[in-house]
């Protein structure tokens, strides 16, 4: 078969063939009498499997290897190309994020994309003072996409830093698009991400970023929970109630959880319902003496007659510390 009807049967150029030829990864079995090559059914076989082997992304170094070294062992050349075709993804998906970015940005002109650029470059600095400077920009004088200031306040390590995107993500007014993506990070399996979603939450002005910290109340992790409840309380809503009760009985940032309380308490009939929490996890059985005296404490800045006789009764408590606690909070309320 001639070079002309191999190329027209296999999809390969004869410019193409030719190359092959002179990189030695084919030769032509025969030549006709007039000098043209002339190709075997076995040639035309290895024309396909250099073609298929092409389409893993091998060289054509490789191929040859492939094909003529009778010891050559493919796993770890397909383990190589794995990674490197997973490295390949990677870089093109970050590159399909940036422009994406800048897109989302709406860029006027050249010079807005260059700034945008120059800004998305600065928000992944390894210096926090750029990172920070970039968050500070991102409000008034470039227009960095919310979903750059999420995945940057998500990973970001410096508290200052971190404060700097929560201010910027809550002057973006975003239309929700942040909420739903800080949701996401409460989903994820690092710790320290979790917190920083839920924190940023809490910055984060609309009825979208209330919602969420209500659904946050019940998550598993518990520091969620307790950053949840803390923002919630002192915005007024009493459904933080149990969770920060729990935390004073905990120990866990109990001070702020009490504080938390007498916000709320302002209120009440959720003063009354305060109160009344407080003195069922006081009676539980599994509350400790140190716990009891926390729940005591919290008492203080709980206004109404739940609290108060909830004071009288803990005055003549069996444990010392609770007592003790309880009758120096009646004369602080002139009891």
């Amino acid at each position: 078969m001639l070079i002309g009807e191999v190329a027209r049967r296999s999809g390969v150029s004869a410019r193409m063939l030719r190359h092959y030829e002179s990189l030695g990864l084919i030769r032509p079995s025969s030549r006709t009498g007039s000098g043209y090559r002339e190709y075997s059914g076995e040639d035309i076989r290895r024309i396909f499997h250099i073609e298929s082997l092409r389409t893993l992304g091998l060289s054509l170094r490789e191929i040859g290897r492939a094909l003529d070294d009778p010891g050559f062992a493919p796993s770890a050349l397909v383990d190589d190309l794995i990674r490197q075709t997973r490295e390949r993804i990677a870089a093109e998906t970050e590159l399909l994020t940036r422009l994406r970015r800048i897109g989302a940005a709406e860029p006027a002109d050249w010079e807005d994309v260059l700034q945008v650029v120059s800004v998305l470059h600065a928000l992944a600095s390894k210096s926090a003072t750029a990172r920070q400077r970039a968050a500070l920009s991102s409000v008034d004088e470039v227009p960095v996409p919310v979903e750059a200031l999420v995945e940057a306040v998500l990973s970001e390590t410096d508290p200052h830093v971190a404060g700097a995107l929560r201010w910027a993500l809550a002057r973006a007014g975003d239309g929700g698009t942040g909420t739903a993506l800080l949701a996401r990070g409460l989903a994820s399996p690092v710790a320290a991400v979790r917190e920083r979603a839920v924190r940023t939450l809490a910055a984060m002005p609309g009825d979208g970023a209330g919602a969420r910290l209500r659904d946050a109340l019940a998550h598993p992790d518990p520091v969620v929970r307790g950053r949840a409840a803390l923002a919630l309380g002192t915005q007024g809503v009493a459904e933080a109630v149990p969770t920060l009760i729990d935390m004073i009985a905990e120990g866990r940032n109990d001070t702020d959880a009490a504080d938390a309380l007498g916000v709320l308490a302002s209120d009440t009939a959720t003063a009354d319902r305060i109160a009344a929490g407080l003195v069922e996890r006081l009676a539980h059985a599994a509350t400790g003496p140190p716990a009891r005296v926390r729940l005591t404490q919290a008492l203080a800045d709980i206004p109404g007659t739940t609290a108060s006789d909830a004071l009288r009764e803990l005055s003549h408590d069996g444990e010392r510390a609770v007592a003790v606690t309880a009758t120096y909070l009646l004369r602080l309320r002139g009891e």
